[in-house]
């Protein structure tokens, strides 16, 4: 009986309809080529996921022509307070903080500064002659895990902006080292250190791959981070304030949370050992209120909203403005999602353009997309895309890390498109 009354108790939440952000003024779906009873399939899909425990709660935005077809809270916030999900929850966002620093480097590129093949020992002058790390000899002592050999070539701006610096998160035959110099992993909020302290100290470590060569998947964009503090001349944070989240009027994205906002932060759950969902991140204990406020990670750090991250993906679709706002020529925006890697990136069953996948052959793919769309998700389970051929961007937020075995945002992601009825 509980199950239900609370099953009810969401669902009651969730229906209630909270007039959209004036940016994305709500429109009938059908109007834009969607079906409303369609819709309704993914409001069923996570609210079933809710009442099973897969999650505690989340926003679901799809945004067409520029009008929101859906832009939905389930759940709860935060399940111990009994707080229902509000639209304007702050959520950390880790990876998709790598599509705001690729603009960032993209608003450099524009104004001059380098070009996408320069070397970025240009900048950071401690990447020069870079090293990587190789199976040691079969005589070497057992205590040595690996060997050096020079790089084939020199890391890029444009091999950082698609992975393929040859850069992990720490992974690979030097992991030792990279522990021993506190580098393992993308968390950087808890460090009392700036992100150029630690990109330094990553510059004198050997690589796990030669430049060019392979997409791996690590520190490439807390590099640019760097890179855009080195040849702005402003601390991240303040870079993009001023020249992405400020211009976008983005008003609830930031590294460090201000603590007036605190109670909009959306408390972190996940699954224990015994794959139970449990609180695992309070606002009580979280570095994004609490910790140093010190290392800015450009490439798992910031926190936003739903409908702040919603206006940057407009500003995406859209060539690269937001009413009236120009960040980008629309020249930029094209490079940036098209394929740059080959074959590279997951065998080539989608490609790798300057910060996300995108997706050119629906046949090799498998699923049902959409050809030319692009995006990425977190560490703590959203997903976003954007869709130039369909005018639309989808986006769906949560906080659930860790996550089990499931495919919930890939069945979302389906769902978004089986709405489609033109």
């Amino acid at each position: 009986m509980k199950s239900v009354q609370r099953f009810a108790s969401i669902l009651l939440l969730t229906f209630i309809w909270i007039p959209c952000h004036a940016q994305f003024a709500n429109v009938v779906p059908e109007a834009v080529g969607l079906s409303s009873e369609r819709l309704k399939r993914i409001d069923h899909k996570v609210l079933n996921a809710i009442e099973q425990d897969q999650l505690a709660g989340a926003i679901s935005v799809i945004v067409k022509n520029g009008r929101a077809v859906h832009f939905k809270p389930y759940g709860m916030m935060d399940r111990e307070n009994n707080t229902p999900m509000p639209k304007d929850a702050i959520f950390r966002i880790a990876s998709m903080s790598k599509a705001v620093t690729s603009v960032g480097v993209m608003l450099l590129y524009e104004e001059g500064h380098f070009l996408l093949n320069d070397p970025v020992h240009k900048f950071i002058p401690a990447f020069r002659n870079p090293q990587v790390a190789v199976p040691p000899a079969d005589d070497a002592p057992e205590r040595v895990q690996y060997a050096t050999v020079d790089a084939k070539r020199e890391i890029t701006i444009r091999h950082l902006l698609t992975h393929t610096a040859g850069l992990t998160y720490g992974s690979g035959l030097a992991e030792q080292a990279y522990k021993e110099a506190d580098l393992q992993g993308w968390y950087f909020a808890d460090k009392d250190e700036t992100i150029g302290q630690c990109i330094e100290r990553l510059a004198t470590l050997p690589l796990h791959g030669h430049p060019g060569e392979a997409w791996q998947y690590g520190y490439s964009t807390d590099v640019l981070g760097y890179f855009i503090e080195r040849v702005s001349g402003l601390p991240l944070d303040r870079f993009f304030s001023e020249r992405i989240f400020k211009p976008l009027n983005m008003k609830d994205s930031y590294f460090f949370l201000p603590r007036e906002k605190a109670e909009r932060l959306a408390p972190v759950y996940g699954f224990d050992d015994q794959g139970n969902l449990k609180l695992m991140e309070s606002n009580t204990d979280t570095d994004y209120l609490h910790g140093p406020r010190k290392c800015f990670s450009g490439g798992a750090g910031l926190l936003s909203t739903a409908t702040d991250y919603a206006r940057f993906l407009q500003m995406l679709l859209n060539g690269g403005e937001l009413e009236g706002i120009r960040l980008l020529s629309p020249h930029t925006v094209k490079l940036m999602h098209v394929n740059h890697v080959g074959d590279k990136y997951q065998s080539g069953d989608r490609g790798f353009g300057l910060g996300f996948w995108v997706l050119q052959d629906l046949g090799r793919y498998g699923e049902v997309g959409s050809i030319d769309s692009y995006g990425w998700g977190s560490a703590y389970y959203p997903l976003y895309w954007v869709d130039p051929r369909e005018n639309m961007i989808a986006l769906f937020m949560t906080q659930l890390m860790p996550a089990k075995s499931q495919s919930l945002k890939r069945e979302y992601q389906n769902m978004v498109y089986h709405a489609m009825i033109k």
